[in-house]
């Protein structure tokens, strides 16, 4: 069976001019991710991982080159046009997990409904089953400083689901939480990846990106290696233990 490809990138190039100096923050970058993979993205400060998940994640546009979204290219859309792909395509996944502390759990899951036009009630049952996802349907009430680290990042991990997109895109997912609730976090992407779900991990964590089916380490604003991971830790056995 022929995979399908989610993400083209042809020939990335990301340059800023800082000073006089021309800094290439990504350098000619071609890659291929295709439908229910589990990446992770991994290198040390300033190699470009942080400028390529932006690119990924459509909060930036490339100096050069081509991004190819589930076969539409994306690369050159004006601000408003990459707002709407974000919603639909990308549900994102953050370290310091970005939810509105006035907000419920539920509220929170719900607002990427909100902007995609979706009724009230169709809102609710969908943030209320996104929740149910990852087993916070009994906390959906409670705001987020009622909510543990890893309560917190599960009320985020619902909110990146609740529109079914293309790809997941988790940076550092795991960067403000202990071992324990580290390992729970990547049971949870695990059983989100095993339902189908394609997943982007940006870390500079090897535990971390251990848990991956492949790993794309950048160095220099280049891909330095791009290698399947033959066997990726499971963090569900790790918890069975």
């Amino acid at each position: 069976m022929e995979k399908k490809e989610i993400i083209a990138l042809d020939e990335i190039c990301r340059y800023y001019y800082v000073g006089g100096e021309t800094v290439k923050a990504l350098d000619h970058i071609s890659l291929s991710i295709y439908k229910n993979e589990f990446v992770a993205m991994m290198g040390p400060s300033g190699s470009g991982k942080s400028t390529l998940m932006n690119i990924l994640g459509c909060l930036d546009t490339p100096t050069s080159g081509r991004y190819f979204l589930n076969g539409t290219d994306v690369s050159k859309m004006s601000d408003n046009a990459l707002a709407d792909v974000r919603n639909r395509e990308i549900g994102f996944i953050f370290q310091t997990f970005n939810l509105l502390p006035r907000y419920t759990a539920l509220e929170n899951v719900m607002l990427p409904l909100i902007y995609a036009g979706y009724p009230k009630n169709r809102r609710l049952e969908m943030a209320k089953n996104a929740l149910k996802q990852v087993q916070l349907e009994e906390r959906m009430n409670h705001r987020p400083n009622e909510l543990s680290g890893g309560q917190r990042q599960r009320v985020a991990i619902a909110r990146a689901l609740v529109n079914n997109p293309s790809i997941v895109l988790a940076d550092e997912p795991t960067g403000n939480l202990d071992s324990k609730t580290s390992i729970e976090i990547m049971a949870l992407l695990e059983e989100i990846h095993e339902k189908g779900n394609t997943i982007i991990l940006v870390t500079h964590e090897p535990d971390i990106a251990i848990h991956a089916r492949r790993v794309v380490k950048l160095r220099d604003g280049k891909i330095e290696s791009d290698e399947p991971n033959e066997k990726p830790l499971s963090a569900k056995k790790t918890l069975s233990v």
